[in-house]
């Protein structure tokens, strides 16, 4: 069992109370924030009782890190499919280059797949140090025990410290097999990661139906973690060409190993909105009241040049196909533009759009929920503002 200490710096207001209160000058001002240097630190606490804003804490460590120092890097699942990289994959190299930053480390990106030479040439115009790669003609399509056994064995090859995986079927389905099979922990379907003062991966998801905010780590290695899409900010191309080190798994896989066989692909036929990618989302919500008024926020979400979206009660009551559904059971979204009409702002709808770059409600009840996250409301009837905006748009 270890202690360290730490400054919360969304809590430090800069008094400098702390820096006059240590006997040892292990506290300095980087700006308005306080540092410790850990290595004149004592631990005497005396900071803590000193910091009038609880901005200094405590960290008691019981984790047990006998054989961490084996582990090393972050990587980053390389979900592909038909020689492209699933868009999660460049949000996760976004993130994880953060990580790996704060520890120190390298950032290698795991891909696994038939044909994929292509894809590793393009991961290096992102912040990527290093490609594992398996490329074997047997894994054209994603087979859930073979794709399971490659990362299994790369793993216990290479020992990265931190794991992401897109929280995507395929993440999901992956994930905690091979987590089974290491022998390690997983959280599933983060919306925040950073690194604590002890070095570990700090995992943040919604708990209790998104009543609460969890913070986990894990006591083993590797950390691992399924990460919900389109949360983080895709990782920005680099402005110059670099060149990484590509490694080739060596992993011995056979016919046998692959359990079913695709004979061939329906494309689904009904509608399908791509939420995901929208600019601009139109969302309905109960107060629109009944089935027949949705082509009418259809033609609000035409005229601005979007999609248009839903909360789950709209689905639940058959309104509309849960392809629009956003919130935590739906699609999470990150469109530059979201309008929500007759959207109370039920936590579960909130965790699936409050990243949206501009919010605007539209809501009958002053009280709702949803204006305290809207950067614009308009409190009113949904079905004399609507008509209203249309007329504006159109002219």
């Amino acid at each position: 069992m270890g202690k360290t200490i730490a400054i919360l710096n969304d809590k430090c207001r800069g008094c400098t109370l702390c820096v006059k209160g240590c006997g040892y000058s292990a506290i300095s001002m980087v700006g308005k924030l306080a540092v410790i240097d850990m290595a004149k630190c004592t631990l005497c606490g005396a900071c803590e009782t000193t910091c009038k804003f609880n901005a200094i804490e405590f960290i008691v460590d019981d984790i047990d890190r006998t054989g961490f120092d084996a582990y090393n890097d972050v990587w980053v699942y390389g979900e592909n499919r038909d020689g492209q990289l699933a868009e999660v994959v460049l949000e996760l190299i976004g993130e994880g280059r953060k990580l790996a930053d704060k520890r120190g480390q390298k950032l290698a990106v795991l891909l696994i797949g038939a044909g994929t030479k292509k894809i590793v040439e393009s991961l290096f115009d992102y912040p990527v140090d290093k490609v594992y790669v398996y490329d074997n003609p047997l894994l054209k399509h994603y087979d859930t025990d073979a794709f399971t056994k490659v990362i299994e064995e790369a793993v216990k090859t290479h020992q990265p410290e931190s794991i992401l995986y897109g929280a995507t079927s395929e993440g999901r389905s992956i994930a905690p097999r091979v987590a089974a099979r290491i022998q390690t922990g997983l959280t599933a379907d983060c919306t925040g990661l950073d690194i604590n003062a002890a070095g570990d991966l700090a995992q943040t998801r919604p708990a209790f139906g998104g009543n609460i905010m969890a913070t986990i780590l894990c006591r083993t290695r590797p950390q691992m973690s399924t990460v919900r899409p389109h949360v983080m900010q895709k990782a920005a191309k680099l402005s110059a060409s670099k060149k990484g080190e590509v490694i080739e798994l060596k992993i011995p896989l056979k016919a046998e190993d692959i359990t079913t066989t695709v004979l061939d692909f329906i494309r689904e036929t009904k509608e399908n909105v791509n939420l995901t990618e929208a600019d601009v989302i139109v969302s309905v919500g109960r107060g629109i009241q009944s089935q027949d008024n949705i082509e009418m926020f259809k033609q609000l979400a035409d005229a601005v040049g979007g999609v248009l979206g839903a909360s789950r009660a709209v689905v639940d009551a058959g309104w509309i196909d849960h392809f629009h559904q956003v919130g935590q059971t739906g699609k999470t979204v990150h469109p530059k533009i979201y309008i929500a009409c007759g959207i109370s702002g039920a936590i579960q709808h909130v965790a699936g759009m409050s990243s949206s770059d501009v919010v605007i409600a539209i809501n009958k009840d002053p009280d709702a929920t949803i204006f305290s996250i809207a950067d614009f409301g308009i409190v009113g009837d949904v079905f004399k503002v609507v008509p209203a905006l249309l007329r504006e748009l159109r002219k």
